[in-house]
Parts: C-alpha cells; sequence; structure tokens
C-alpha cells in the first residue's frame, strides 16, 4: 500500500484529516460487533439477573456504547464529528459471554463505521469493568465491522459470521 493510497496520510507521509467539503451527503449505516468471553459461571448469572455487584451489567454497558459512539471523533484522531441520528447497543448473554452489536446511522459526509466500532468496543469495555471483580480471566474478543452502507465506496458485509464456537 502506498502512502497515497491511504486517505489520512498525505503526500509527505503527515497524517491529515480527509477534507469532506466535496462529498455529498447520503444516508449512512454501519453495524459492528464484539464478544466478551466471561466464562460460564459469570454468564450464567448474568443471564438470570443481568447484575453483578456493581449493578445492571447489560443497561450500564449499553448506555456506554451509546455514550460512547456520540463521542468517536474526540477518542480517535482525524475522525468527524457526526450529528448521529441513532445509536443503538444491543448486548445478547450467551452460554460463555456477552454478544455485542451496535448500529450507527446519519445522513452525512462520511461514514459511521467508527461510531458503530467505538460503541461495540466501549460496550465491551464497561461489561469487562463490571465483571471484573467476579473473574479475571475475561476476554474481548471479535471486535470488527459487521455492515456499512451508503457513501462513494458503496455497501459492504462481513462475508463470514462468528462461529457459533467464537461467540
Amino acid at each position: 500500500m502506498t502512502r497515497s493510497s491511504l486517505s489520512h496520510v498525505d503526500g509527505k507521509g503527515q497524517p491529515c484529516m480527509v477534507d469532506i467539503g466535496r462529498k455529498r451527503s447520503t444516508r449512512r449505516m454501519a453495524q459492528a460487533q464484539a464478544f466478551v468471553r466471561l466464562g460460564p459461571a459469570i454468564a450464567r448469572v448474568l443471564a438470570k439477573t443481568g447484575q453483578l455487584a456493581k449493578g445492571n451489567v447489560i443497561e450500564t454497558a449499553r448506555i456506554s456504547g451509546i455514550m460512547a459512539a456520540k463521542r468517536t471523533a474526540e477518542l480517535i484522531p482525524l475522525c468527524h464529528p457526526l450529528a448521529l441520528d441513532y445509536v443503538g447497543v444491543d448486548l445478547q448473554v450467551t452460554a460463555d459471554g456477552v454478544k455485542i452489536t451496535s448500529q450507527a446511522r446519519c445522513e452525512g459526509r462520511t461514514g459511521v463505521e467508527m461510531e458503530a466500532m467505538t460503541a461495540a468496543s466501549i460496550a465491551a469495555l464497561t461489561v469487562y469493568d463490571m465483571c471484573k471483580s467476579a473473574g479475571k480471566g475475561i476476554v474481548i474478543e471479535h471486535i470488527r465491522l459487521l455492515s456499512k452502507t451508503g457513501g462513494k465506496s458503496g455497501d459492504w458485509m462481513a462475508t463470514k459470521p462468528l462461529s457459533a464456537s467464537e461467540t
């Protein structure tokens, strides 16, 4: 990959913000995912009550993911601040952990992939934080973009869904 093919690097190799001033606004949507492997014992407790010693893990993680998506431009250098129309974070307790799926939408000149990824990542970190006193072997894994729509590059979807053993 050459320097000129990287959108956030100028011809001199220096970081730069992409100029989106001439791009037209389109409807943008992105979905992302993360998985927090807790182990069966912690997952059973969450499946029953949704709570551990620190409180309601699922709802706290949902709120933190939404809040994080709204602050993506403050957290990731060179991201444009976006007026998000919607951010949703879904958390599903599985036999071994929590599967997190996020979605971000806006009408804009640049995509919302980073907002969806930030929502999933921070929700996963919140699950970790709220569960760490119950077990130190918790692992956050499989943070990835699932799909995106809109913009010049068009629609994209992950080709390989996670297998049951990966969630």
